[in-house]
Formats: C-alpha cells, structure tokens, sequence
C-alpha cells in the first residue's frame, strides 16, 4: 500500500492538508507503545525492592540490564530503517536479511560478554562491583541470551506496521509485551526460589520474545501485499546491501553509542560516593523519567511517515512536537517539585526513605530531559527522512562526549554523589546533541539534500 494511500485512510482527507488530528491519530498508539515499556521498568524494580536483598538485587539488575541494552544496541533503529527504506517488495528483501544477519551478530556479542574471564574483566576489575552484585549480573544475563535478536525482529516488523499506518498494532503488541511481563514476573516470584534480579532478567526475556512472535503474525497482511509485487517499480530507491549499510551504519553506530552511556554511567558510580545505593537508585530514576521521555521516542517514526517527500508539513510537525516537550516537562516536574515524588519512590517503587533522599535531587535535575528528546526525535526523524544519517552518529558523539567529561569533573573532582553526577551529566549531553544537530538540520531544510544512492 503506498505512502499516500495510508495518509488518505487516517482520516479521509487529502494528504495536502496535515493537521493536529492527523497527526495524533499516528502517534497516540506510537506513544502508548513507549509508555507501556516505560512502565516496565518500574513494575520489575517494584518487585525486586520488596524481595530479599533489594540492594543487591536492584544494583544487579540495573547492571544487567544495561549490559542488554548495549549488546541489542545495533538492532535499535531497525524500525527506523524499515520504515523509512521498505517500500517494495525488493526492499524488504534485502532489509529482512540484513536483520537476520544483524540479530546473529548481536546474539554472538552476548554470548561472548558472559564468558567468564571477560565478565570478570568488565564487571569485577573495571567496575569493581562486589562479588555478590557480579554473581547476580552473570545469572541475569544468561537469561537474558534471547532478548537482542527478539528486539531485533520486532523493531524491524514493527517499522513496516508503522509505514502502513498500522501503529495500533504496535500498540497491540506492546500490550501483549507488559502483559506477558506481569505474569511471568509474579509466576517466577510465586512458584520460584530465583533472586530479583534473576525473575526481572527472565519477564523481560519471555516478553519480548513472545512480543517478537506477536509482531510477525501481525505484519503478516503487510508483507503479503509487498510481496504481490515482485518488480521495482513502486521502490523509491533500489536497494542494495551496500546501500543499507550505508544508510544503517550511522545509525546502529548512534544507538551504540547512545546506550553505552548505561554501562558507562554504571561504571563511573563504582567510583563515585556511595556508589551502591547511586546504583540501586539510578533503574528506578531512569524507569521515572523514561516515562515522560517516551513521548518523544515516539515521535521519531511520525517524522518520517508524515513529513512529506518535499517536507512540506515539517511547520505542523515542529509546533506538533513543541507541545508535546512542553506537556512532558510540565508533569515531570510537578512530580519532582511536589510530594508526588516521594509516592513515587516510596510507595509505588518500594525504596526506603534512605534511597528516595538520592533520588530527589537527580529527579529534579532532569526535569527537562523530555524536552530535549522530544527535540532529538523531531531532529533525527527529519534528518532519516532525507537520507543525511551521518550527522545523527555525531551528535551522539557529541552527547557521549558531553556526559563522560561531566562525570569526570563531578566525581573525580568535585566528589558528587554519583546518581547527581549522573544526573547533571544526562542533561549537558543531551543539551549538547540538540546543538550540534541544529546546523545539519538548517541545511538540509535549506534544499542541501543527498539520496541513498549517492
């Protein structure tokens, strides 16, 4: 179904006109998507804080996670790349085999990483974790083991879902995804003797798997019609490996970089002042402020799908997004100013009082973080759409640049509290990814464009 066609379904009118309506109705489901993720991570903290050994747990899972989220790094922005690139039934062809080869690739990189002696290297010499948190990492991520190549094919499936205006399916997954989270989280804590860490590791792995399979069934309808055609007429751009990697490249390089921050973030706590209640502390700040964040992530994809092939609705899309950053900061930091945090933290995240008091102050500093990646999606779904995908990697650098030196200078040589260090850090390399992408951006609204091919 071509691109004009699935704008004309939205609401009937002509794909001339792009209002507000038009522009919710794809995003809402998108949105939803990353706010039921979002909730994850606060359910999962909430079950390991109320098990035995939360400390322990809650730092180890942290860690863990993190470690997944870098391995699955390079998949990320498939559902990017596929909802920017697959528009034909050669297309899809060549996109689908280099997610397979991709999701092999980052199934080999976590397989290696828990081989003991370079575990051992990473977690008990470089980040110093005591022997009991490194024992508990190792466990959660041996069932982690599925979860990079699962998010793999789901993020791939899922951008074709998005370029056929199919977003309430996505919607449908996420929910079959927190849904299968929920059970088998309370099923582990019910029926079985493992650890926190252990039963977060596993819901998270089972979900997404079972999502995986759930996004397949039902992108099935989508890739039947792209495979009704087997010429190259309807393809905007033939596509060659060659062509993808190119075009992936900078991609994959920017969620490398962007989610090493995790593990990087880990690393420094290991040094800063009480380093285990900054990283006991840190999975459930992140889980918070993912929330209002998320409305963001989404945007991205709307960018591309509805920006037009000349750009001529980014003036809605842009007060569209100015909107949105305003909404998201405004409640985050309602919570962060008000009582509201410590229901959060306390009552609904299960910490003590002693670990709410180090959440408070990095919830505070954080609380324009939504805005700014509001701002980030509206910049790199704009500069995906037009093919420029080098700039975003170096923005990336940039940000990464940015929190590293923070980190640095607030721990090494002010002494910080590391989840304050990590908090000022998030907020001056984001701030600086949003500058260096303003340039790229102005020159490509000013017609400086290059097509894949090139």
């Amino acid at each position: 179904m071509g691109l004009i066609g699935d704008r004309q379904e939205i609401d009937g009118r002509s794909p001339d006109r792009l209002g507000t309506r038009r522009i919710a109705l794809l995003w809402a489901p998108l949105a939803a998507t990353w706010l039921m993720i979002s909730l994850e991570g606060p359910f999962l903290a909430a079950i390991i804080a109320r098990m035995p050994d939360p400390k322990f747990n809650l730092a180890a899972y942290g860690v863990a996670f993190a470690f997944a989220i870098i391995v699955e790094a390079p998949v990320i922005m498939l559902m990017s790349a596929s909802t920017a690139l697959v528009d034909c039934a050669h297309n899809y062809r060549k996109l689908r085999n280099f997610t397979v080869l991709l999701n092999v690739i980052v199934t080999a990189a976590m397989l290696i990483v828990l081989l003991r002696p370079v575990f051992d290297l990473i977690v008990r010499d470089f980040m110093n974790l005591p022997d009991e948190v490194a024992d508990l990492i190792h466990g959660a991520l041996i069932l982690m083991i599925p979860w990079p190549a699962a998010i793999g094919f789901r993020r791939f499936y899922q951008g074709l879902l998005i370029r056929d205006n199919l977003t309430r399916r996505v919607a449908y997954g996420t929910i079959i995804r927190l849904s299968s989270i929920v059970l088998s989280a309370l099923l582990l804590h019910a029926f079985t003797d493992l650890p926190g860490s252990h039963i977060g590791a596993a819901a998270l792995s089972i979900a997404v798997t079972i999502e995986s399979i759930a996004s397949r069934l039902m992108v099935r309808g989508t890739v039947n019609r792209l495979l009704n055609d087997d010429g190259t007429g309807d393809c905007e751009w033939i596509l060659s490996y060659g062509g993808i990697a190119n075009f992936y490249y900078p991609l994959a390089l920017t969620s490398v970089i962007s989610l090493a921050v995790h593990p990087v973030v880990t690393f420094f706590m290991g040094h800063a002042r009480y380093p285990l209640e900054s990283l006991a502390v840190l999975p459930v700040l992140n889980a918070l402020t993912f929330i209002f964040r998320s409305v963001g992530l989404s945007f991205q994809e709307v960018v591309i799908v509805l920006i037009g092939r000349h750009r001529e609705h980014l003036a809605e899309l842009g007060r569209f997004a100015l909107w949105l950053a305003i909404a998201a900061t405004a409640v985050l930091t309602i919570i962060a100013w008000t009582p509201l945090s410590r229901v959060w933290y306390e009552t609904i995240s299960g910490l003590s009082p002693e670990l709410t008091d180090f959440a408070l102050a990095p919830t505070r500093i954080l609380m324009l973080l939504p805005a700014f990646s509001v701002l980030l999606s509206f910049q790199r779904g704009f500069l995906v759409h037009a093919r420029r995908t080098g700039p975003i990697s170096w923005a990336t650098v940039i940000e990464m640049g940015g929190i590293v030196a923070v980190l640095l200078l607030t721990i090494h040589v002010f002494g910080a509290v590391g989840a304050t260090a990590a908090a000022i850090a998030f907020m001056v390399g984001r701030l600086a990814g949003n500058i260096f992408l303003i340039p790229p951006c102005l020159r490509v609204a000013r017609g400086d464009t290059r097509s894949l091919s090139e």
